[in-house]
């Protein structure tokens, strides 16, 4: 293959890439469903004044009460243990290095002559599989198990009555309905700005002080992604319009909040390097309604709510 023909492919999937930008969301979350809810991760929430129709499924979660309810990991990845952040980067750093070869002339191992090099080589990376598959299997085994109960909130921490419902995502932790104070609703507004804000700012010390470390995770994954392709998510101060808690409850000695919120916020990406917007408004803010799940220790206060979920209305 020619350099000038294969200029023009690397330009065409450089411009591809870019314009695929144009429909992802700068917000925490990229506008997808991921996290843990304990038992009932893999059950919708109770619908709610901002969440008439619900919330979208799970699809991201290290939550895994039983086998047959674990999902597949689809935030901008396949599932499984290719999927994940260390899988994928192990396996396409390799399909990485080969393609290099290729390109530049070397074949697709590069400088490993001979085919005793290629089998030490699957040896090796066999190997590393069965060890790191073990050792995510250990990791996940060891997950707190977490769960889901209902009522409501307003700007201003109003709480509603709604009855207790129960949806059961395999777990077997008994679970109690708990009451949803003021300062706490105050407190899952706070928690709305301060993700979103840290976000934009890039500053991810800040995000996992707040958040669980499953979701550090992934916001961690997110910001790596952007930065890997000169990109900057930014976001403007978001402003809660309406909330409503949808259910409250303790399990295995835990307590968890999920709320829906609707809130105005700025949404928008820009080049690093130039500072030219791609993607989004910095000027009009739209209207966004996500479902936020929170947990804390049992009978902790106010201030230890950390985000544990989110999922798109």
């Amino acid at each position: 293959m020619s350099l000038r023909h294969m200029s023009m492919i690397l330009g065409l999937a450089a411009a591809l890439a870019l314009g695929m930008t144009g429909d992802t969301f700068a917000r925490a979350g990229g506008g997808g469903s991921f996290g843990s809810r304990g038992s009932s991760t893999f059950s919708a929430p109770p619908s709610t004044s901002p969440s008439p129709r619900g919330a979208a499924p799970i699809d991201r979660s290290m939550s895994s009460p039983n086998a047959s309810v674990f999902r597949p990991n689809t935030l901008g990845n396949s599932g499984g243990f290719f999927g994940g952040g260390f899988g994928r980067g192990l396996i396409g750093g390799f399909l990485g290095a080969g393609l290099f070869g290729l390109l530049f002339g070397h074949g697709l191992f590069g400088g490993m002559g001979g085919g005793s090099s290629i089998l030490g080589l699957l040896i090796q990376i066999g190997l590393l599989f069965l060890v790191v598959k073990l050792a995510l299997n250990f990791f996940r085994s060891r997950q707190p198990g977490f769960a889901g109960s209902g009522s409501g909130f307003t700007p201003g921490g109003n709480t509603g009555g709604a009855p207790f419902s129960g949806f059961g995502g395999g777990g077997s932790a008994p679970r109690e309905k708990i009451q949803i104070q003021p300062a706490d609703f105050n407190t899952f507004e706070q928690r709305l700005s301060e993700v979103e804000t840290a976000f934009g700012q890039e500053n991810f010390e800040a995000v996992r002080h707040i958040v669980t470390p499953e979701m550090a995770s992934y916001f961690s994954e997110e910001l790596s992604e952007n930065a890997s392709k000169g990109l900057v998510n930014k976001v403007g101060a978001p402003k809660l319009l309406q909330g409503d808690l949808a259910e409250a409850w303790r399990e295995g000695g835990s307590d968890y909040a999920t709320v829906a919120m609707r809130f105005a916020m700025t949404d928008w990406t820009i080049e690093r390097a130039t500072g030219r917007v791609v993607a989004g408004d910095p000027a009009n803010p739209q209207e966004i309604t996500e479902v936020w799940t929170f947990v804390r220790p049992a009978g902790g206060s106010p201030v230890d709510w950390k985000l544990s979920a989110l999922q798109q209305a």
